[in-house]
């Protein structure tokens, strides 16, 4: 009848506050323990301890399925949930614990010692009296570990100071782990010294940095909580602890310059990682005498060693980033019994617990990268870029006031063929990776243009997934220091020095789809400003063209134009720039699609590989395929180009539909660049519209050159055309009608006074030159300030001109 009552009354009062409980960490923690356990019984937990400790959790999911914690293996235990406890035949833990007062409740959970101090120390009578407590009981191994002179202070004075200490672990009202949320301080009923709790989301509870290692257990007089360790008083700050702390008298001199010392005398809940002096004495001397000399870095250098929540060493079972009052973070992780942080073992001792926080002491300074110079930001994959700065005297050219971006590639993008180049051409290479102010990776915009410290215009190219610059796409650990940013690279950028026609020109293996771009006067798209992606088959993708196959392709220039365009796109794409494995469409100029994805760092289109990709042009990229890229959606309506087509293209089956015809595609995709500006002449402002003017002329086969000139804006226009042979100075013959010869005075008084527009243009008259040249000039048009009105003067022929005068820079 006694059990009943008991197990009746225990149901009755727990319940509520279980329930009540559901939404706290601890808590949660615990139901899912009770959930891995089910196949045990009823009411059993499942914990883990670290092997070679008496270390036991009731785990998160990540400690659980890894099996271990703190980088330690976990052995299983399954025990009786608290409140709950096992009968004789019957499995897994059917009955309730007993209800009893504080002071019975302290044998019923195995804290004995607590139970046995209470009893000499004369607290027994108001354990088991009328109230409502909450006992933070340490377990007897707590007792053990406890200093031993302490521990000797206080048996040997059991009515003073073991009865202090004792009442020091308990407040006079009963709270449960659900009640002690994160950051609360409760008062102890000894002396109303201050009780610091902690509730983390790993289910963790700390008082004061001791972990709660069974909560809960309810007595009818408050509740017991059992610790992993004895509680000692709190009274000052972190700010009053380093003042008096002669092995932190470096870090009390740092934190006094740079006005962060009094920080950590105001209240809050802080974390501070605190370097001994033995680990400022291990710092290069330049490198802390530089950070002490600059008020903004020492105040980082200590900033970052403070975290501004608190983190006991009990509550840490796997690695986390913490926020530092810096503003970048840190890896706080445990190894065993050992704190680390960003992977180190370096506490020498932790948990000193203060009343605004906590302190571990460390053997190592750690220093931010906003304390840093730009050179030092480089980690272990970019030492080869580091120490080539270092030999060549780039490092000690970025001045600490100054402002810079490194772009750095990796140590696997230089090749040994690189690092054996001479000195000034590979100063050269590394000058083009140097930017003479900062940017952010937040401040690169598609389309940016970065100047390098050579001279050098790098442009930014934004994908969904990446950041390229030029050839070149950014990994992740961009890093901003004291005088600059450091962005890593996964190759040596290669700044474009030509045009994409001049590249296919000087490259022998492209004269084949080059001759088919000329046919189909197409050289100017490829010579013109521009953003394009260009897919260039090689001359082995048109092995089986014959002479006579060419000659039908050239003479339908719309199918020509199809093919080409087809392998061209607005935009400028880089082949690293793809999100790997996942497909990405382009609209081609001539409409159809392509399908672009990268595979191993391979770029494959419509499934072809690309054999070298990401040669950049000043106007756009070039990636190199071994096949004619062909529409698979559009038809072919003449059966000679159907058989052409066929033994260029095999990978697709190409579709034939009788008298199908290629739509025709007007070359208004592109417009030439005209800036226009004003420009001081004569002391008079002048708009001048600064155009990109294409010649030609032929290195090989006879040359007849003509010239039109364009003058006027007005209704009368005169169109003129000069045959020039050598020398020869005569106007023979208008482009319009027939005219009268004019000598050269004649024509020098054409090209004076005031007019809109001039436009020189070289054409091949006569014979088939075998290789051409083309160049992009600039010519100033100069469009003249209003003046008074000149009578109009009369050519022979007797048409009227207005005066033109060109301005050339």
């Amino acid at each position: 009848m006694k059990i009943f009552f008991l197990f009746t009354f225990s149901t009755f009062f727990w319940s509520p506050f279980e329930q009540a409980a559901a939404s706290v960490h601890y808590d949660k923690i615990l139901t899912h323990s009770r959930i891995r356990a089910r196949d045990q019984g009823q009411n059993v937990c499942a914990l883990q301890q670290v092997m070679g400790t008496k270390k036991k959790y009731f785990s998160t999911c990540r400690n659980w399925y890894q099996g271990a914690i703190c980088g330690k293996k976990a052995t299983v235990l399954y025990e009786c949930c608290p409140g709950y406890m096992k009968m004789d035949g019957m499995r897994g833990c059917p009955a309730v614990a007993p209800i009893d007062h504080v002071y019975g409740t302290l044998g019923i959970v195995g804290a004995t010692s607590t139970q046995q101090y209470s009893d000499i120390s004369k607290l027994r009578e108001e354990l088991e009296g009328r109230g409502s407590f909450t006992f933070f009981a340490p377990s007897s191994e707590a007792w053990e570990q406890l200093d031993s002179e302490i521990h000797r202070n206080l048996i040997d004075n059991v009515n003073i100071e073991l009865y202090n200490a004792l009442h020091h672990h308990m407040v006079n009202k009963r709270m449960l782990t659900k009640d002690l949320k994160n950051g609360m301080t409760l008062v102890s009923m000894y002396n109303d010294q201050k009780l610091l709790i902690n509730h983390y989301p790993n289910g963790v509870v700390t008082v004061n940095c001791a972990r709660v290692i069974y909560g809960n257990q309810i007595a009818t007089n408050g509740v017991v909580h059992v610790i992993d360790r004895v509680l000692t008083a709190v009274g000052n700050t972190i700010q009053d602890f380093i003042e008096v702390e002669d092995d932190l008298s470096s870090l009390r001199a740092a934190a006094i310059t740079s006005d962060v010392l009094d920080i950590l005398g105001k209240p809050g809940h802080y974390t501070l990682f605190a370097p001994t002096n033995e680990a400022f004495e291990r710092l290069p001397r330049g490198l802390l005498e530089r950070i002490m000399g600059d008020k903004v870095a020492s105040e980082a250098l200590v900033k970052f060693h403070i975290l501004n929540t608190l983190q006991c060493s009990e509550a840490i079972t796997g690695g986390a980033a913490y926020e530092t009052l810096e503003g970048n973070t840190v890896e706080v992780g445990c190894d065993g019994e050992s704190l680390t942080v960003n992977g180190v073992k370096m506490v020498k001792r932790k948990d000193i617990v203060t009343s605004n926080g906590v302190i571990h002491l460390i053997d190592e300074v750690l220093i931010p990268d906003s304390a840093k110079q730009v050179i030092e930001l480089g980690g272990a994959q970019q030492t080869t870029f580091t120490d080539l700065m270092i030999q060549l005297g780039l490092a000690s050219s970025l001045r600490p006031e100054g402002q810079y971006t490194l772009l750095v590639p990796l140590n696997g993008a230089f090749s040994d063929d690189t690092l054996r180049m001479d000195q000034r051409r590979l100063k050269t290479i590394l000058q083009n990776h140097i930017i003479n102010v900062k940017v952010g990776l937040n401040e690169l915009y598609n389309g940016q243009e970065l100047e390098t410290i050579g001279g050098k215009l790098l442009r930014v190219f934004l994908y969904r997934t990446a950041v390229c610059i030029e050839n070149s796409c950014m990994v992740r650990g961009s890093k901003e220091g004291r005088n600059g940013f450091i962005h890593i690279l996964r190759q040596i950028i290669n700044p474009a020095e030509k045009t994409l026609h001049e590249m296919l020109r000087n490259d022998k293996r492209f004269s084949v789809f080059l001759s088919l771009v000329k046919a189909a006067d197409l050289d100017d798209v490829l010579s013109q400003p521009g953003k394009w992606t260009l897919f260039v088959p090689t001359n082995d993708a048109f092995k089986s063209l014959t002479d006579d196959d060419k000659d039908i392709l050239i003479r339908d220039k719309n199918a020509l134009r199809n093919i080409l365009l087809y392998h061209l796109t607005q935009g400028v794409f880089i082949g690293s720039g793809f999100e790997p494995g996942v497909t990405n469409i382009l609209k081609t100029i001539q409409g159809g699609k392509l399908y672009l994805k990268t595979v191993n760092d391979t770029l494959l289109v419509n499934e072809l590989k690309s054999r070298e990709s990401d040669l950049m042009a000043t106007n756009g990229v070039i990636h190199v395929i071994d096949k004619l890229l062909y529409p698979a959606d559009l038809p072919v309506g003449n059966d000679q180009l159907l058989t052409i087509l066929k033994k260029l293209i095999k990978y697709i089956q190409i579709k034939f539909v009788r008298g199908s015809a290629f739509k025709e595609i007007p070359l208004t995709f592109y417009k030439p660049i005209i800036k226009t500006y004003t420009k001081i002449i004569d002391g008079r402002p002048v708009e001048v519209t600064e155009k990109k003017v294409t010649e030609e002329r032929i290195i090989q086969g006879p040359e007849i050159k003509y010239t039109r000139i364009t003058a006027g804006g007005s209704d009368n226009e005169e169109k003129l055309k000069k045959l020039l042979e050598d020398e020869v100075t005569k106007v023979t013959k208008f482009i319009e009608g027939d005219g009268h010869l004019l000598e050269d005075e004649e024509i020098k008084r054409l090209l004076q006074g005031a007019g809109t527009e001039y436009t020189k243009v070289t054409k091949v008259i006569e014979g088939e030159p075998q290789i051409i040249e083309r160049e992009i000039k600039k010519v100033h048009l100069e469009e003249a300030p209003v003046r008074k009105e000149q009578p109009t003067r009369r050519t022979q022929g007797g048409t009227a001109r207005r005066r033109t005068r060109l301005a050339y820079p």
